[in-house]
């Protein structure tokens, strides 16, 4: 760390945070819906293509490994692994539908296993879970403390706050904020967690709306810079602030007052400084010598000024996404939603390119772009609603494109598009082998739906396979990650509740 003298801090026990360990749950596999017409396989197992050329995404010294650290497997929040995925020989599927709750962020520990914060509307506060990566059961559970009421208009199935974003960090503990606007710390034990270290932020936050009823600047996300502070982001207000992990100090900006200047994604971190996005603004900070936030630049992006649907609020529905090269990108609100490429750099031309995407009236993006070199997919999520999807009413609109930055920095081009229908989830890329693993919906002609593990070729756009996971609404994954395990499984969570895998067979 710079800037300050280390100084322990002691642990705080918490009455609100208990410790389930030992004994596990068993695995209760998914039950499927109706009986569909649709196809169990699509396609044929693919054949690995490696993606060579690609920088090394730069490993942060205060997180675990790139790729089993957190929701989008890296601070640059590239959504890509080195390591492969599956390639559709043979599936094995696997799932656990015994308890509550969708597992947004499935990330990894040192030992393989899958650890997750997983939330429930049913439930007042989300939980923190380990499971068995091949037969999903349940090792531990920890309660975390319970969510306050909704924020004004902002319904529980869409409050990124208290319980979607943690990480896994260099020492294999969890690092998590909770809704109760604390950074909780939590060693990872054989078969447990256990509280380490209780940082109270919300102190330093305007935590009552006017009347008092509700706090409302809450703390969403969580992430280390290369000198070891924690920086964070609130949802209402704006607020970015640094945690000094060995002193306690807390720094905090308002970058403005109410819903207006909200924060409901993560944000992305290099080796320099940070990257938010607003519902309004896309802004690059640096801590300066005492820890504090400082804007470096600010660009208003474009916007249609509504919450389209699928949206969590009225703007970049992305997590930054930093690129080699020194670019950083989201996308905007706009009709038709654009990709924006900015410099990383604060410049006379910070914006490289702004790209539309799908179509006007049918476009919109709730999940941040994948980030393969200078080459990023974006996926179109216009359409997608929890509760018309739970009866299969609902129809979302299609779309998966590539944009490229071209070669002399200036601008960008698609390359490919295609009509994947994706309806929610957080899609990852393996460079091993050359596919975009996605979670995809298609309906019968009864109405019954379908989901499917999807692999898209990287460099064609093309579909390789499409494995059925269920049918029903009990296969909806709601918004949540995929992730891939060290051995090449491939795990999804779902509301309202499991946890489900695919891998190849033997």
């Amino acid at each position: 760390m710079r800037r300050t003298s280390p100084l322990a801090l002691a642990a705080t026990a918490a009455a609100v945070v208990a410790s389930i360990a030992g004994a596990a749950f068993a695995d209760v596999p998914i039950p499927n819906g109706p009986t569909s017409t649709l196809p169990s396989y699509v396609g044929s197992p693919a054949t690995a293509q490696p993606v060579t050329g690609i920088p090394t995404i730069p490993q942060n010294p205060y997180m675990a490994p790139n790729g089993a650290s957190s929701t989008h497997n890296d601070s640059w929040q590239s959504d890509v692994y080195e390591g492969p995925g599956p390639l559709g020989k043979d599936p094995v599927l696997t799932s656990n539908g015994g308890f509550t709750g969708d597992c947004i962020s499935p990330t990894f520990d040192r030992d393989g296993r899958v650890i997750s914060i997983c939330s429930t509307p049913t439930e007042p506060g989300p939980k923190l879970k380990m499971f068995d990566p091949v037969t999903l059961d349940e090792i531990a559970s920890v309660n975390l403390p319970n969510r306050p009421a909704p924020l004004n208009g902002i319904p529980t199935l869409k409050d990124t706050s208290g319980g979607v974003y943690f990480y896994i960090d260099n020492e294999n503990r969890v690092v998590n904020v909770a809704p109760n606007n604390h950074v909780l710390r939590f060693t990872i034990e054989e078969d447990g967690f256990a509280l380490e270290t209780d940082f109270d932020v919300a102190a330093h936050l305007n935590t009552a709306y006017p009347a008092g009823d509700s706090p409302k600047q809450r703390l969403v996300s969580a992430l280390p810079d290369w000198d070891g502070l924690i920086w964070f982001v609130t949802r209402y207000d704006g607020v970015v602030g640094t945690l000094n992990p060995e002193t306690g100090v807390v720094q905090t900006l308002q970058l403005g007052d109410g819903l207006e200047n909200s924060i409901q994604n993560s944000f992305a971190i290099d080796k320099k400084r940070a990257y938010v996005a607003t519902n309004r603004r896309m802004l690059a900070l640096e801590a300066d010598e005492d820890g504090r936030p400082v804007v470096q630049w600010s660009e208003t992006y474009q916007n249609a000024g509504d919450v389209k649907p699928s949206q969590f609020d009225d703007g970049s529905g992305t997590t930054p996404t930093v690129l080699p090269g020194g670019f950083v990108a989201i996308t905007d609100n706009a009709d038709p939603l654009n990709v924006v490429v900015y410099r990383t750099k604060k410049s006379k031309d910070q914006v490289v390119c702004e790209v539309p995407v799908f179509g006007k009236g049918a476009s919109a993006n709730e999940n941040s772009l994948i980030g393969v070199g200078n080459s990023l997919i974006v996926e179109n999520n216009h359409g997608y609603d929890v509760m018309g999807f739970q009866t299969g009413a609902v129809r979302s609109k299609p779309g998966q494109m590539r944009i490229d930055i071209d070669a002399d920095k200036k601008g960008c081009h698609v390359v490919w598009a295609n009509d994947q229908v994706i309806p929610s989830v957080i899609s990852k890329m393996s460079l091993a082998t050359g596919l975009i693993y996605t979670y995809t919906r298609k309906v019968d002609e009864n109405g019954v739906q379908g989901w499917y593990w999807t692999a898209v070729d990287y460099r064609t756009g093309e579909t390789a396979f499409s494995v059925l996971a269920g049918t029903g609404p009990r296969w909806n994954n709601h918004y949540a990650a995929i992730a891939i395990g060290p051995d090449g499984t491939q795990y999804t969570s779902g509301f309202p509740g499991g946890l489900w895998s695919m891998r190849d067979g033997s």
